[in-house]
């Protein structure tokens, strides 16, 4: 007889509504699922461990008497349709610890070699005028318009490599880890910020599209000017009732296209449609934010902004589900870099050609599964 363990209902309820999977996928993949949830019948240990599998939740979960808490370990300033978001996914959780991991190693890396502190971490605050803060970003980051090439893809690869020649570990991903089956929503989260004097990390959700990156970057690197820890929607049209994540709303906006800039090249006589895309590929922005812009230039007025926002956010949410950018796929020597921080990818390697860290830790901590692949992307990055 098959050993049948007594889980109680409401856990297996949290499990598949915590797992944001399809609900009718999960009941065709366990046919069984209405009864066990009812609890008019166990799952065996098996099917129970194939569950929690597929659910992504530890299988001790399971054999709690009630739900566990798993709080955000940093500040959540997310929101959907003006409500917070409370539960966060497993995929969410997965990636914010990794990088914590990540974070944690780099930043004993850094006080093992005598790394000075990165200084501009913590500098500002959200007192500082707003254009002042965006100055002091420009300045430090030397991104104006003629520096972000000519597409999107460059503008966002020359920003990481600016943040991290100024000491910020940037990680952009679209999936958790090397998982190509776990990919990030950008409708969860966009991007997040871990704040520390050594090792300050911005995560940019690479499932989002080019354009939409390049804001979460700005955004989440103002956070880090404030010295504040937060997981983010960094919606470039919203206005959040949080201080912190208005603040920085508005510096990456006034950073990436400054208010001066656009009155002087916005030109009223032409249609606005065309006029948005010629000012989002002058300065490499969305559409969306060269509008909020022209709305933060009394260009428009409040009623003609939401009628044209309403319909610009609708056509690029279907080029994003039709074409998608950000998946798992693409050139893993090229990828991976991307995904772990090329700053702290270049240590990790290092470290371990230099016998200070094991090379199955740095195996685990680069994603890499061989000797041979680690030696490839060692002599990759020599020549990034």
């Amino acid at each position: 007889m098959p050993v049948r363990v007594e889980v109680t209902p409401e856990l297996l309820i949290w499990a598949r509504e915590r797992s944001t999977r399809d609900p009718e996928e999960l009941a065709a993949r366990f046919p069984k699922l209405s009864e066990w949830e009812q609890g008019t019948l166990a799952p065996t240990l098996k099917q129970l461990e194939s569950f929690a599998r597929a659910t992504r939740t530890p299988l001790g979960y399971l054999l709690l008497q009630e739900p566990p808490e798993e709080p955000l370990p940093i500040a959540d300033y997310r929101t959907m349709g003006g409500e917070a978001i409370r539960r966060p996914s497993p995929d969410l959780l997965d990636t914010i610890f990794l990088c914590q991991q990540r974070q944690d190693w780099y930043a004993e890396f850094a006080r093992a070699i005598g790394q000075a502190a990165v200084p501009f971490v913590g500098s500002l605050t959200t007192e500082t005028p707003v254009v002042d803060a965006a100055r002091t970003l420009a300045a430090a980051l030397e991104y104006g318009p003629e520096a972000r090439g000519a597409s999107w893809a460059n503008a966002l690869r020359v920003l990481i490599d600016r943040a991290e020649d100024l000491g910020v570990l940037v990680m952009v991903n679209g999936v958790v880890g090397n998982n190509t089956r776990r990919k990030l929503r950008p409708t969860e989260f966009r991007g997040f910020s871990l704040v520390d004097e050594l090792a300050p990390v911005v995560f940019v959700n690479g499932a989002d599209t080019k354009a939409a990156q390049i804001f979460t970057l700005a955004h989440e690197l103002a956070h880090l000017w404030i010295g504040v820890s937060a997981l983010s929607d960094a919606d470039p049209t919203s206005t959040p009732d949080m201080a912190v994540e208005r603040w920085c709303n508005q510096v990456a906006a006034e950073f990436l296209v400054p208010l001066a800039s656009l009155r002087a090249e916005f030109r009223r006589d032409r249609p606005l449609t065309a006029e948005l895309e010629r000012l989002a590929a002058r300065f490499r922005v969305s559409t969306l934010v060269v509008l909020r812009r022209v709305f933060d230039a009394d260009f428009l007025t409040w009623d003609e902004y939401r009628e044209v926002y309403a319909a610009e956010r609708d056509r690029l949410l279907a080029i994003l589900e039709e074409d998608g950018e950000g998946g798992g796929g693409g050139n893993f020597y090229s990828a991976q870099p991307l995904r772990a921080s090329r700053r702290f990818s270049r240590a990790v390697i290092a470290s371990a050609l230099e016998g200070t860290t094991l090379y199955r830790d740095a195996f685990q901590m680069l994603g890499v599964r061989s000797v041979s692949t680690f030696n490839e992307l060692a002599t990759q990055l020599r020549g990034d």
